[in-house]
């Protein structure tokens, strides 16, 4: 049987060069894909930044919103942020993600490399699961005017400067007052992200078919200040109040300098990210393996 996917566009690692030695490896990796997508009938076509850094002239290049209008499927081989990068980016265009790990957690990239041919080939044929992830839609306002606009996966992240004391914080819901909050700063986690910063600052695990964020207190002065579960349809004001050199970061995107008075605005993005995964995939596989749970139980 080919495959249901006629076009395929392969997406890297964004930063990894071809003259080092992991650029080299992974070169290979990606050509070797590459041909085994060609035998299962896809046209392949590679993202215009892996082509560039992985100097790959063999096939045709496509930016981002390229493959989101010619491609029906996108084929990720890299680490979990990788496939934030490029999920953010295909997400109005409904195409298609899976993940071929190359990184270290792979929360989200979660097909081993080395049984890629064995499990995409029922996938490809159109035996898999499809899993969607919710986005956060973040602005920064700035004296009525928004001069910040982006999405994130993972999270929404609000902090002090690495040398600066506390930041304190007005957390609103829904125009609804919450608390003012003195700590290192707070995080808004989707469910996927969930996993990420949010965990390791104390936050729970958010099941990804849960319409929900998780709302968390960097090192927050107040003990009592402890994560909250919120609907996902809230709209959540962060405004700067005092401390100095706040900043906040989106995914993989940062804005310093931000200013006393300044509103981090989230409200949940109409567009989402589709996963496919291999036939039986299980978000508890995912967390025992990343996570190591029952290690030593026999």
């Amino acid at each position: 049987m080919k495959s249901k996917f006629r076009q395929v566009a392969l997406i890297g690692k964004y930063q990894m060069m071809a003259s080092s030695a992991l650029g080299a490896s992974s070169r290979s990796t990606l050509e070797e894909i590459a041909h085994f997508l060609q035998t299962q009938g896809c046209e392949v076509f590679l993202e215009q930044d892996t082509a560039h850094n992985m100097e790959m002239t063999a096939y045709p290049v496509l930016s981002a919103n390229e493959i989101g209008r010619q491609c029906d499927l996108g084929l990720v081989v890299g680490g979990d942020g990788t496939m934030l990068g490029i999920g953010r980016q295909l997400a109005h265009f409904g195409v298609p993600l899976i993940g071929i790990n190359q990184g270290r957690l792979g929360f989200i990239t979660d097909i081993a490399l080395g049984s890629f041919k064995t499990t995409l080939t029922p996938m490809l044929q159109g035996e898999f699961e499809e899993d969607h992830r919710s986005l956060i839609h973040a602005r920064v306002m700035r004296e009525g005017e928004c001069i910040f606009d982006t999405l994130a996966m993972n999270d929404v992240v609000v902090n002090r400067a690495a040398t600066s004391g506390m930041v304190e914080l007005r957390v609103e819901v829904d125009g609804h007052f919450v608390a003012n909050q003195r700590a290192d700063g707070l995080i808004i986690a989707t469910p996927t992200g969930s996993t990420a910063y949010s965990l390791s600052a104390g936050g729970p695990l958010l099941h990804p078919s849960i319409p929900g964020w998780v709302l968390v207190p960097i090192a927050p002065h107040t003990l009592s200040n402890r994560p909250i579960v919120l609907a996902n349809v809230s709209e959540i004001a962060i405004e700067i109040v005092a401390g100095r050199d706040a900043s906040a970061s989106f995914d993989q995107l940062s804005l310093a300098s931000l200013r006393h008075g300044d509103r981090i605005v989230v409200t949940r993005s109409k567009h989402h990210v589709r996963f496919l995964h291999p036939r039986g995939w299980s978000y508890f596989d995912t967390l025992r393996q990343k996570l190591h749970w029952n290690e030593g139980v026999p």
